[in-house]
């Protein structure tokens, strides 16, 4: 495992642990290859740290581990998080917590440590939102090559996510029956305790999900309408591999955007429709939010538009 310049962890003992952490990960939470190069990266600067003279008075690596304290768990992450962003002190936070569970799973911690790692508070209006420009948004749809069958499937998907506004998960969840090609209709269920959101099937959204049915999709008994194209075939079960797969286009096509998953898109097409006129309540049903203080946090970068539409603002939600 190599840490954040390319070097590899300076103890081969904890090399070994770090390998085996991995392992464990994968075969017992099916973590993505993906997410486990984050959390390999954040690992190694703890265990570089954890071999420094700090911990002399220890006699091998896997002591030093057991010898460890609230204290300095502690105090080695808010070191870590001084003039680091929210972003980074997030994955070194869970990094962390899941390699503690490891550890006492395998035995090589007496204690449990995971709630040690201190936690991190946000508000939910003390920064703007974080999504993609519309511009850049059509610039990475261009880009996608769609000659080949990932490129059909993963046009049609952030297509979708532009188009809707919708949740990673509720691209996930959309099946088959959910898309009325007769009366040009497509349904998009309840996502974290949200609406169902029954909206029209955009001609653009429609040419590409056909594109993508008839020429690219996998025959496989799951009614879920993306499926992945390694073997085993299969719906996208976890949330990680819908947001590898958007930064991976979002990357080849250079788009500097805050984040990199579907959360990007749904804040644009919030910011797009409050651009265009619309009211926070039609904004709001139409991302399946029950209540428009939600909604807010997606909208509260286009001040002037806010303005014009604050009269409609009910004193009470009702939805």
């Amino acid at each position: 495992m190599r840490g954040d310049s390319g070097s590899r962890i300076r103890n081969p003992e904890y090399e070994s642990l770090l390998d085996e952490y991995c392992q464990w990960m994968k075969s017992y939470h099916n973590t993505a290859a993906g997410t486990l190069k984050l959390r390999s990266k954040h690992l190694t600067r703890f265990l570089d740290w954890l071999d420094t003279d700090t911990y002399a008075h220890a006699h091998s690596p896997l002591k030093k581990l057991s010898s460890l304290s609230y204290d300095e768990i502690q105090t080695f992450f808010l070191d870590y998080c001084k003039e680091r962003s929210y972003a980074s002190r997030r994955l070194m936070q869970t990094a962390l917590r899941t390699f503690f569970r490891f550890c006492m799973a395998r035995g090589y911690l007496k204690q449990e440590f995971d709630n040690a790692v201190p936690s991190l508070r946000t508000y939910k209006l003390s920064k703007l939102p974080r999504g993609i420009e519309d511009k850049e948004a059509q610039r990475l749809l261009a880009s996608i090559n769609r000659s080949t069958n990932s490129g059909k499937r993963d046009y049609a998907i952030i297509q979708m996510l532009y188009t809707y506004g919708i949740r990673g998960g509720q691209v996930r969840a959309l099946r088959l029956t959910d898309i009325d090609w007769e009366q040009s209709k497509i349904l998009f269920r309840a996502h974290k305790n949200g609406k169902d959101c029954l909206l029209p099937l955009t001609e653009d959204v429609g040419n590409s999900l056909l594109d993508y049915l008839k020429n690219s999709r996998p025959e496989v008994p799951y009614q879920e309408v993306f499926i992945t194209l390694r073997a085993p075939q299969k719906p996208f079960y976890s949330s990680n591999a819908l947001s590898e797969l958007i930064a991976r286009h979002m990357s080849a096509a250079d788009i500097k955007s805050p984040t990199f998953g579907a959360h990007a898109f749904r804040h644009c097409f919030a910011s797009r429709m409050l651009e265009d006129g619309h009211s926070l309540k039609f904004i709001a049903d139409m991302i399946g939010h029950r209540c428009l203080q939600t909604t807010f946090i997606y909208t509260k970068v286009d001040f002037k538009n806010l303005k014009d539409v604050a009269l409609e603002w009910p004193e009470k939600d009702k939805g």
